[in-house]
């Protein structure tokens, strides 16, 4: 694991937190849950049958895991009744609320983060992003103050990186809201600004991705990303951000001198804001198949109580820097 990895984990370790591992039925959550619980990083509490897993994986030592199978669990009844509660409205029934806790994990975790009964929730390996979005959103809804919930990806470079100022940084939104509108725009940016301070310790200088830099170009959706950046300087003064800037402008200094020489932000950024979903979604996995960065995430921003996804194709490692970064979304 790479240092900034370690010292996630480290930080975590210090705070007791319990973390749900939804899929505890998937070699790669047991195996995070055995890091986890090596390294003291968190409280796990793997979802499934604890006879079961234990049978399925062997060779994976689950001492002091905590286990929790929602077709037998003694919450059962409780957590059903807070599901029908929250979703009544949308026309749920007590029996349909019985069911989708007994039967499906993510509901079944975040019920179980809503009643405060874990710290937060991981999930994403084996379901979509669809599914964890929307156990998130029915169950545990967006903070107060926040009208759009995002995402962001903690992004840490290789030592070799050539315009590394940084140990890790943070690109958002690349999994959430595909054609965010200019208030969207402006919560992705208070939202990152916060993932920066809380899960990489780092003061956020944001830079507002765009491919105009400064009046360099016209366009609808340059002028959505000046439009989101005036918002957010009169509602956030205390942010440091600017926009709209292109990708060369907000990390390379000879750049930013020669486009943007009054920036605050331009050579500096260490939070990237993408436009739309295209352009993030593209450019994490552009920064991580031919730039060789490690991309933890995606990171879920703005949501009440930590839910955090998973790429499909991760691994036992990414699952716990995951569980790590959700520790430490969860302290106050």
């Amino acid at each position: 694991m790479t240092e900034f990895v370690e010292n996630l984990m480290k930080r975590a370790s210090l705070l007791g937190k319990t973390i749900a591992l939804a899929e505890g039925f998937d070699v790669r959550a047991a195996k995070a849950a055995e890091i986890l619980t090596k390294k003291g990083v968190c409280k796990v509490v793997l979802i499934g049958n604890e006879q079961e897993i234990k049978a399925k994986f062997p060779e994976i030592d689950l001492t002091g895991v905590a286990f929790d199978d929602p077709k037998t669990s003694k919450h059962i009844d409780e957590y059903a009744s807070t599901l029908f509660e929250l979703r009544k409205a949308k026309g749920m029934t007590e029996e349909q609320a019985r069911q989708i806790v007994t039967t499906n994990n993510m509901f079944f975790a975040c019920v179980a983060l809503k009643r405060g009964d874990v710290d937060g929730v991981v999930g994403g390996a084996v379901f979509s992003s669809a599914d964890v979005s929307r156990a998130a959103f029915q169950v545990i809804k967006a903070a107060p103050g926040i009208s759009s919930v995002s995402s962001c990806f903690v992004m840490v470079p290789p030592e070799e990186f050539k315009y590394k100022k940084y140990p890790a940084y943070i690109f958002s939104d690349c999994a959430v809201i595909p054609y965010p509108t200019d208030d969207q725009l402006s919560d992705i940016v208070v939202a990152a600004a916060d993932s920066a301070k809380k899960i990489c310790e780092m003061e956020p200088k944001i830079a507002m991705l765009s491919f105009s830099t400064k009046g360099s170009a016209n366009h609808d959706s340059v002028s959505k990303v000046r439009s989101a950046y005036e918002k957010v300087r009169a509602s956030h003064p205390e942010i440091c951000v600017d926009g709209e800037l292109q990708l060369d402008a907000s990390l390379v200094d000879s750049v930013a001198k020669q486009k943007a020489g009054d920036s605050p932000v331009a050579g500096q950024a260490n939070v990237l804001v993408f436009p739309n979903l295209d352009a993030g979604n593209i450019g994490y996995k552009l920064a991580q198949r031919f730039g060789n960065c490690m991309a933890i995430g995606p990171i879920m921003q703005g949501l009440a109580l930590p839910v955090n996804d998973l790429s499909r194709g991760c691994v036992a490692e990414d699952i716990a820097a995951v569980a790590a970064i959700t520790a430490l979304q969860s302290a106050k």
